[in-house]
């Protein structure tokens, strides 16, 4: 799947990483349903992050994590 999205092979680990990452925390606090089905909002959040240029798994992911929570706080207000 992240092929088809335009990443290298190489790549494909550390973003797949890091969506694993962030992924298992947003399940763990309720912010995602607890399945295996991927979430589309944080793989397109987790891939421009990393098309912006951030290439730290950990740093990745918890940027990811900051900006889903973000987002979903602001549909909830709205």
């Amino acid at each position: 799947m992240l092929v088809e999205r335009g990443l290298g092979a190489m790549n494909v680990e550390l973003v797949s990483e890091a969506y694993a990452i962030a992924a298992n925390y947003l399940r763990r606090s309720g912010a995602i349903p607890d399945s295996l089905v991927t979430d589309e909002h944080l793989l397109e959040i987790v891939v421009k992050l990393f098309q912006n240029g951030e290439f730290n798994k950990i740093r990745l992911a918890n940027k990811a994590i900051l900006k889903f929570e973000a987002q979903s706080e602001a549909k909830a207000v709205a």
